[in-house]
C-alpha cells in the first residue's frame, strides 16, 4: 500500500536538521519530498562528517574528509526517500522557477532565518497568491515574530535558552548537554505535526495556512513539568541527575555490571512492597517515611543508599528479569551497539538498510511510526546534490531537456 500521504508533492528548502528531519518524515509517509539546493554547495550538512567511502575492494571504509567519492553520513540519515533539484534562488530566474514548483505542490518547508524567503522573493504571501492551497512551514529559532526573530540558532543555544541545559546534569555541577540534539528534533515533530494538521483543514476550507514554528517555543512545550511547578509552587528546578523530581526510586543505579534504570511512579502503591521484597529489604515495605512516592522524595538521602547498595549485589540481568517479572519498570542502560542488537528493537523494525549506490547498504535509525494499512516506506537513499533536477523538472513543469540545459549553462540549475 503507498504511504498515507502519497501524492502529495512537498518542497523541502531546508537544511542541517530541524527541517530535513521533518521532510524526513513526510517523506516516509509517501509523500513526493523535492529537496531544492544551492548549486555546488547544497545542504550544508552535507559537509558534517564522519564521512564514508569505498575502498578497492568495494567495502564502507571512513573517509578522512569531505571529497569525490566520500559521503556524509549525518546528511544520510535525514535525507532519506528525497529528490534533489538545485535551483540558485537568489537569481530571478532560479526563484521563478521554484514559484512555478509551488504552483504544483501541497506543502513547503523551510528553515532559513526569518526574512531570507522575502529576500529572494518568495514570502508567504507572494506563494500564497501562486498556490492558496499551498501550506507553508518555517522553521526558525525563535520564530517570526518577538525581539530575538533576527537572532541566529542551532539546537544548543535554544536548549539552554528554554530551560533544557538549567535541569540537565549533576546536582552543584554546570548543565550538561542532553546526548540528542533535542532543540532540533522537537521543532521537527512540532512541524510535523502542524503540517498534517493544517493538510487535513484544507480538506474542508480549500484553503492553505502559514505555520510558525520557533525552536524555542518548542523547548519551552516540552518542558511542562517543570514551568507547572514553577508557576503552581513558586519552585525553580535544578539539576538532579537521573532522578525525578516527585516521584522515587525513579533514577539511574549502578549495579555489579553495568546501570540500571528504574522507574516507580509515586502513585503507584503496589510496586513498592513489590520492590522492597525484590531487593531483600521487606522493613522497608512498612516505614511510615517510604508509603508514597512523594514521602520517599522527601526521605531521598536516608533511602537511596540502601537501594544502592543492594542494587550492586546483583547483574542488570538479574535485576531486569526478577523486577520486570513483577510487573516494576526496569532496564539496563545501553550504549548505542547494545540498542544496535537489542531484540526488541530489532523486532520492531527500528533499523533500516538502503542500497546505495556508491556505498552499497547502509543502515539507518527508521521511523517509530507502526500504521496498520498504509506502512511508512524506505525506498531510497539519500540524493546526490541535483540528482534529480532535469527529472523533477521535466516531469514537473513540463520543461524540455533543451530548457534544462539552457538554465544549466546559465548557471540557474545544477
Amino acid at each position: 500500500m503507498p504511504g498515507p500521504l502519497a501524492g502529495l508533492t512537498v518542497l523541502d528548502l531546508t537544511r542541517i536538521l530541524s527541517g530535513p528531519f521533518c521532510t524526513m518524515l513526510l517523506a516516509d509517509f509517501g509523500a513526493d519530498v523535492i529537496k531544492i539546493e544551492q548549486p555546488e554547495v547544497g545542504d550544508p550538512a552535507r559537509g558534517n562528517g564522519p564521512f564514508l567511502t569505498t575502498d578497492a575492494d568495494g567495502n564502507q571504509v571512513a573517509a578522512t574528509g569531505q571529497g569525490p567519492g566520500a559521503f556524509s553520513s549525518y546528511f544520510m540519515s535525514i535525507n532519506r526517500n528525497k529528490r534533489s533539484v538545485a535551483i540558485d534562488l537568489t537569481k530571478p530566474k532560479g526563484a521563478a522557477l521554484l514559484l512555478d514548483l509551488v504552483g504544483r505542490a501541497d506543502v513547503l518547508v523551510e528553515n532559513f532565518r526569518p526574512g531570507t524567503m522575502e529576500k529572494f522573493g518568495l514570502g508567504y504571501e507572494t506563494l500564497q497568491a501562486c498556490n492558496p492551497r499551498l501550506v507553508m512551514a518555517s522553521i526558525s529559532g525563535f520564530g517570526q515574530s518577538g525581539p530575538y526573530a533576527s537572532r541566529p540558532a542551532l539546537d544548543v543555544i535554544v536548549q539552554g535558552m528554554g530551560g533544557m541545559l538549567s535541569i540537565t546534569g549533576e546536582p552543584g555541577r554546570g548543565p550538561v548537554r542532553p546526548g540528542a540534539s533535542i532543540g532540533d528534533i522537537t521543532a521537527a515533530l512540532f512541524t510535523t505535526v502542524a503540517i498534517q494538521g493544517a493538510l487535513l483543514e484544507r480538506e474542508k476550507s480549500n484553503k492553505g495556512q502559514y505555520i510558525d514554528i520557533s525552536m524555542l517555543d518548542c523547548q519551552v512545550a516540552i518542558m511542562e513539568n517543570a514551568f507547572t511547578r514553577y508557576f503552581t509552587l513558586g519552585e525553580i528546578p535544578e539539576r538532579i541527575g537521573t532522578r525525578h523530581p516527585s516521584s522515587t526510586p525513579f533514577q539511574a543505579f549502578k549495579t555489579a555490571d553495568g546501570h540500571l534504570v528504574v522507574a516507580i511512579m509515586g502513585g503507584s502503591t503496589e510496586m513498592w512492597p513489590l520492590f522492597c521484597a525484590g531487593i531483600e529489604h521487606p522493613e522497608l515495605i512498612d516505614d511510615e517515611r517510604y508509603q508514597s512516592g512523594w514521602g520517599r522524595t522527601q526521605n531521598y538521602d536516608e533511602l537511596i543508599p540502601i537501594i544502592e547498595e543492594a542494587l550492586l549485589q546483583q547483574t542488570n540481568e538479574y535485576w531486569v528479569e526478577l523486577l520486570s517479572g513483577m510487573g516494576i519498570p526496569v532496564g539496563p542502560v545501553q550504549n548505542i551497539a547494545e540498542v544496535a542488537q537489542d531484540p526488541q528493537v530489532n523486532e520492531r523494525g527500528m533499523f533500516v538498510e538502503i542500497d546505495h549506490p556508491t556505498l552499497g547498504p547502509v543502515r539507518f535509525a527508521g521511523n517509530p511510526i507502526k500504521l496498520s494499512r498504509t506502512p511508512t516506506v524506505t525506498s531510497s537513499s539519500p540524493p546526490d546534490l541535483g540528482e534529480h533536477s532535469v527529472e523533477v523538472l521535466v516531469q514537473q513543469l513540463g520543461l524540455t531537456n533543451t530548457q534544462v540545459a539552457e538554465l544549466v549553462a546559465d548557471g540557474i540549475v545544477s
